[in-house]
């Protein structure tokens, strides 16, 4: 996953797909969030859930623990390794959606440019990504170094000739089980390496290559090219 996404719905059409009425406590806003081309460091809206209730926060992608100042903060986290290695302990049981409309990879062309690629659900739905972040909890006030990761899986099966990683998507009736603070973490690791949307579920098309600067925006961005 190169690190460039759309989130331009509004967060009422996303959450409406995960069937959750009446539980949502929207910091976000009601009006379409119209990124179309957010890159790393961007803040972003968000899903998680404290006791019963789903939150939609906004949350900067990006996070890296307090001993590790002297490295850019990670954007994505390998499903490989997240749920036992060192360096997202203290936030892998802080469960997140990143809620988007797709994501973009960029591939090497025979003329040594780079083609700017979209990939989607083929039903054009929300994309629901898992992810894991240290975030305020109700009563408690933001931090500075608050932030989130995506979770990547290998992209083996459909996807490689676009790019080698991409994000782990879950279906929506799995998104609400990833969210629930109950579920146990041995069920939220089963989730990530066997039961993300398979590569069957996406579509991808070429677009304009404007979206390679990330200060573009527009719905001009997820065009289809020839």
């Amino acid at each position: 996953m190169c690190g460039r996404l759309s989130q331009y719905h509004g967060i009422h059409d996303f959450v409406a797909v995960l069937s959750i009425p009446d539980a949502l406590i929207n910091h976000v806003g009601d009006a379409p969030l119209a990124r179309y081309n957010a890159a790393p460091t961007t803040t972003l809206a968000v899903l998680h859930q404290h006791e019963q209730r789903i939150y939609a926060d906004n949350l900067r992608w990006g996070w890296r623990p307090h001993w590790a100042k002297d490295r850019a903060a990670p954007i994505n986290a390998r499903v490989e390794k997240v749920a036992h290695g060192p360096f997202f302990r203290a936030i892998w049981r802080q469960r997140l959606i990143v809620p988007i409309d797709n994501w973009f990879e960029w591939v090497d062309t025979q003329d040594k440019s780079r083609q700017p690629w979209l990939i989607r659900r083929a039903d054009h739905g929300p994309v629901f990504c898992a992810a894991i972040g240290q975030f305020p909890t109700p009563g408690t006030d933001p931090r500075d170094d608050d932030g989130f990761v995506i979770i990547t899986a290998d992209s083996a099966g459909g996807m490689l000739d676009i790019h080698d990683r991409r994000p782990v998507v879950l279906c929506a009736e799995l998104a609400r089980e990833w969210l629930d603070p109950a579920t146990p973490v041995e069920r939220a690791e089963q989730m990530l390496l066997f039961e993300g949307e398979a590569a069957e579920t996406f579509e991808w098309h070429k677009v304009d290559k404007a979206v390679g600067n990330a200060r573009n925006q527009g719905a001009g961005l997820i065009a289809e090219v020839v």
